[in-house]
């Protein structure tokens, strides 16, 4: 295993991947939308992507808003996964315009709920992730958490640095790596950071497209969803690469994803799926951008807290297969 420079915020290199047929499953020659067919198939060559390897560790993704003062369902999920009454946490605050405050608000949080420590992660530059002893705060955290912000933000800073692989390194080790809002949109390999909202989607400015970490792959994940009506950019990312799963998470609501690529729904409102594998007829590829985006056969999953899905084989899974997961997981 091995990564690449510090302009590359994904995955490391799995060296024995060789794929045989590098664009057949996605549909084209890989997922960082706005890149060449030509340069992204390259990529693929090399071993970036392999395909239906979609998560590596376990995730905790959560739409924004989540509750902080009171029964915190969603945190207080974060902290048992980290190890309850024995967890070490880690708040990261690149994202945050505040940093301090934000790193304060969540240290404050997580300890009322239980967290035997909580340190905060205060990076303000890029040169200070480059810093081996920023890194090594990372070395015995069971949890990882990164508040929102801007997305751009932890990619820009983080990409190929010291605290990027220490990240990397905790994740593929089985530690839980929780973000709400811009730090759930980074987790997925090709994330938004901009379109217009609660508009008619067209093909010119529907939806902004960059680089993320790379912690799940074949998706792509829009957060504050219903809240800030976002279908309409989330179906015009799906639309880019209908291979890739669209996840549309609301406030105050998480997936919890494990190594397998199974989710279940918590929280209060719901998680949107779009899955574009079978869609019949886009517009996408047209030449007039000014167009109103068109697809048919769009398939759209709604899960509320209890229910869960499966990204391997794209299937839902109602609330009583939900609960015998979880004694399972108990057992």
């Amino acid at each position: 295993m091995r990564h690449l420079g510090p302009q590359y915020a994904g995955p490391p290199i799995m060296d024995e991947w060789e794929p045989t047929t590098p664009c057949s499953r996605t549909g084209g020659c890989g997922f960082f939308f706005g890149l060449s067919a030509k340069l992204v198939c390259v990529v693929s060559k090399a071993g970036w992507l392999a395909i239906g390897h979609k998560v590596r560790g376990n995730l905790v993704i959560i739409g924004g808003a989540e509750d902080l003062t009171g029964e915190c369902v969603i945190l207080r999920e974060v902290v048992r996964l980290s190890g309850g009454r024995r967890s070490a946490i880690v708040v990261i605050t690149a994202a945050s315009a505040d940093h301090e405050e934000a790193g304060e608000t969540y240290r404050h949080v997580f300890q009322k709920l239980g967290a035997e420590s909580v340190a905060v992660l205060n990076l303000t530059s890029r040169n200070q992730a480059q810093r081996p002893e920023e890194a090594s705060q990372l070395e015995r955290a069971t949890g990882v958490f990164m508040p929102g912000g801007d997305q751009l933000r932890i990619t820009a800073m983080l990409g190929g640095t010291p605290v990027y692989r220490a990240l990397q390194e905790r994740y593929e080790a089985g530690v839980v790596i929780c973000g709400t809002s811009a730090g759930a949109s980074v987790m997925s390999g090709a994330m938004i950071v901009g379109g217009r909202e609660d508009e008619a989607p067209t093909k010119e400015r529907s939806v902004r497209m960059a680089p993320g970490l790379g912690l799940v792959e074949e998706v792509v994940i829009d957060q504050h969803f219903a809240q800030r009506g976002r279908i309409g950019r989330l179906l015009s990312a799906v639309a880019q690469n209908p291979y890739v799963m669209g996840l549309g998470i609301d406030e105050d609501t998480a997936v919890v994803l494990n190594a397998r690529g199974v989710f279940r729904v918590i929280g209060s409102n719901s998680v949107t799926l779009v899955d574009g594998t079978g869609i019949t007829h886009s517009n996408v590829s047209e030449s007039d951008f000014s167009r109103i985006l068109a697809l048919t056969d769009v398939k759209i999953h709604v899960l509320p807290s209890g229910y869960g899905f499966d990204l391997s084989t794209r299937r839902p899974a109602l609330a009583a297969e939900v609960s015998g997961w979880i004694e399972k997981e108990n057992e």
